[in-house]
């Protein structure tokens, strides 16, 4: 009895150990989530707007035939995907691996992983990664996403690859986030799946030309998406971190509470022998 008494009291000490971890994790997730929360949100209408404006741009403008307008030449997929740095997270990261996964199903396909667990996730699966330079999505600036869209374009004009999917993890709310795809290139693709507006009239008189200009925004729209895509998977770690260390902060507590119990009930039962035996020793006298 002594003996499963000592080994409770250990487990209560090594179960407040890990609770004490996990609420620390909960706080630093909860205070830096407000920041967080709040580039999401700043970021998004642009994020949406950009993704949008270029599309009629590109619809309205019948006067040139841009490379990042035209059909794609190549079969061949490229997949920025976003995962987080660190695990600890629920679902967070396999969630977006599981989407990517079936998105990527008998295609042809290379993959810019942004996100520690990304770079060690397509590590191990064997798909080839284009750069693993950006494995540290908190360090991620504008100029990183300047960098990618430019590296991306060039490959894209290349034909190294002939579609460009960003691949991140939406913030719906505190305790909803859901992993999603936009097509980024070509901008014909976009016609697949959205329904198709009233082309804009072209009444802008673009210098040197309206092709030369539009290729030039492109790296940007580009920049932009990605830097979306990164506040948004930003956030929704943080928020998803969150959810899964006061989760199992919760059930540490329950945890401690029901061995608490169990201890002192053992400990209840190994006075109650002893008193026994005392009794019987002394009525034997």
């Amino acid at each position: 009895m002594a003996a499963n008494m000592k080994a409770v009291k250990l487990r209560i000490r090594s179960v407040q150990s890990t609770m004490q971890i996990t609420k620390a994790m909960e706080l630093v997730a909860s205070s830096k989530l407000r920041k967080a929360k709040e580039r999401a949100e700043t970021c998004r209408p642009y994020f949406r707007e950009l993704h949008e404006t270029l599309q009629d741009i590109a619809d309205g403008n019948t006067d040139f035939t841009s490379v990042y307008v035209k059909k794609a030449a190549s079969e061949k997929y490229c997949y920025v995907v976003m995962a987080g740095d660190r695990g600890l997270a629920g679902g967070y990261n396999s969630n977006m691996f599981k989407a990517v996964e079936a998105a990527m199903e008998g295609k042809d396909c290379v993959v810019l992983p942004i996100g520690k667990k990304a770079v060690e996730y397509y590590r191990r699966k064997g798909i080839p990664c284009i750069t693993e330079k950006y494995a540290e999505i908190e360090d991620v600036s504008v100029a990183n996403c300047f960098e990618m869209a430019n590296m991306l374009c060039g490959e894209f004009k290349n034909k190294e690859f002939g579609h460009i999917e960003l691949c991140y993890t939406k913030f719906v709310s505190m305790l909803s986030q859901q992993p999603d795809m936009i097509s980024m290139l070509p901008l014909s693709d976009l016609a697949r799946t959205e329904e198709k507006k009233e082309p804009v009239r072209n009444l802008i008189l673009y210098e040197p030309s309206a092709e030369e200009v539009f290729d030039a925004i492109v790296p940007e729209y580009l920049a932009g998406l990605i830097y979306g895509g990164v506040c948004e998977s930003q956030a929704s770690e943080l928020a998803a971190r969150r959810m899964a260390m006061e989760a199992a902060t919760g059930n540490a507590e329950e945890m401690i509470e029901n061995l608490n119990l169990f201890y002192n009930r053992a400990r209840q039962a190994s006075i109650t022998q002893e008193i026994t035996e005392i009794v019987g020793g002394a009525e034997g006298i």
